[in-house]
C-alpha cells in the first residue's frame, strides 16, 4: 500500500493489488506508481479514473486509458524542483563548491564571481515547473524568456514567450522543464546546441530523453555549454563508467530535485482534493491528455 493514502482519504477503502491481479472488489479508482505500469491491464476492469503518483506519465501505457480519466500529481513537486534549479544557477555563478576552502588560499578577498541579476533564464517548457522557476528567477532580477508548445496560453506578466531558437540564443541559464513525449525526444540535440549562447549553463529537470547526451558531451568539450546540471538522464540509473559521472563540467544528481519536506504532503493533498472533486462531480486537477502525453 502506498504510504499515507488511507490517512489522506479516510472516506475511501483501499485494496492493494500486486502482480497485475484484479482488485478483490469492483473499484472505480486506480492509484498507481509509474513503476507499476507493466502489470496494470488486469486491474483496469471497471476503473473509471486512473491516478498516477508522478508528475509525468512518460512510459505509462496510454493506450490502456481508453475513455477513462487519467490524472497525475502535476505541480506537487514543482516548488521543490524550482528551488533545485535556482540552487544550480547560484552554484554556477558563485563557483560552488570550487570557492570553498579547507586551507589558507594563495589570495584572500579576491574572486571573479558571477551573479543572477541581469542574466537571462531561458525555459524550455512553461508548465508547473517552468512557472515556479520563472517566479523565483524574476525575484533574483533575472530576465525570463520561455518557449512553450502553446505560445498563446497566458503567462506571468514579466515572462516573455518566444520561439525556441530565440530562447536558445539568449539564455545564460537554459532550463529544460518540458514534458517528455515523442515530439520532445532529443529536443536539445545537435541542432539546438549549435544555436545556444556560448558558455550557457544547461539545467535538465524534465526527463533525460529531452537531451541528446552524446551531443551535450560534444558541446561541453568545445565550450558551447560551460556546465550541465543534470538531475535526470537516460537511462536511469546511468551505467557504471558513463562519461557524465566523471566529466569536470557536469553536476549530476540522482533524480532527487523533487525532494522536499512537503512534497509528499502536497502529493497526497492533491489526490485527496481530486477524490472530493470526483465524488461531487467537479473537474479534476492534473488531467492528462493521452493524445499529447501530458
Amino acid at each position: 500500500m502506498i504510504p499515507g493514502l488511507s490517512t489522506a482519504v479516510p472516506q475511501a477503502e483501499f485494496f492493494e493489488i500486486t502482480s497485475g491481479a484484479p482488485p478483490p472488489v469492483p473499484s472505480e479508482i486506480l492509484v498507481t506508481l509509474l513503476s507499476d505500469h507493466p502489470t496494470l491491464a488486469p486491474a483496469l476492469a471497471g476503473v473509471r479514473w486512473i491516478h498516477v503518483l508522478g508528475a509525468g506519465v512518460d512510459g505509462f501505457p496510454l493506450d490502456l486509458v481508453g475513455d477513462r480519466t487519467l490524472t497525475c500529481y502535476r505541480g506537487a513537486s514543482a516548488p521543490a524542483i524550482a528551488e533545485y534549479v535556482l540552487a544550480t544557477m547560484l552554484a554556477f555563478e558563485k563557483h560552488l563548491p570550487d570557492t570553498w576552502i579547507s586551507a589558507p588560499p594563495q589570495r584572500w578577498n579576491t574572486a571573479t564571481l558571477g551573479g543572477l541579476r541581469g542574466r537571462t533564464a531561458g525555459l524550455i517548457g512553461l508548465g508547473a515547473i517552468g512557472t515556479e522557476v520563472a517566479k523565483r528567477a524574476l525575484a533574483f532580477d533575472m530576465e525570463v524568456v520561455a518557449a512553450r508548445r502553446d505560445p498563446d496560453k497566458p503567462a506571468a506578466a514579466d515572462v516573455r514567450i518566444a520561439p525556441l531558437h530565440e530562447v536558445l540564443a539568449r539564455a545564460d541559464h537554459l532550463v529544460v522543464s518540458a514534458a517528455s513525449t515523442e515530439a520532445t525526444r532529443h529536443l536539445v540535440g545537435v541542432e539546438a546546441l549549435q544555436k545556444v549562447k556560448p558558455g550557457v549553463h544547461l539545467v535538465n529537470v524534465a526527463r533525460g530523453a529531452l537531451v541528446d547526451q552524446k551531443a551535450l558531451l560534444e558541446a561541453l568539450e568545445d565550450g558551447r555549454v560551460a556546465m550541465a546540471s543534470l538531475d535526470v538522464v537516460e537511462p536511469e540509473p546511468l551505467p557504471e563508467g558513463d562519461p557524465l559521472y566523471s566529466h569536470p563540467r557536469v553536476r549530476l544528481t540522482p533524480h532527487v530535485s523533487w525532494s522536499s519536506p512537503d512534497t509528499g504532503t502536497r502529493t497526497l493533498a492533491m489526490f485527496a482534493d481530486n477524490f472530493n472533486r470526483w465524488r461531487s462531480g467537479d473537474p479534476l486537477l492534473g488531467v492528462v491528455d493521452p493524445s499529447r502525453g501530458y
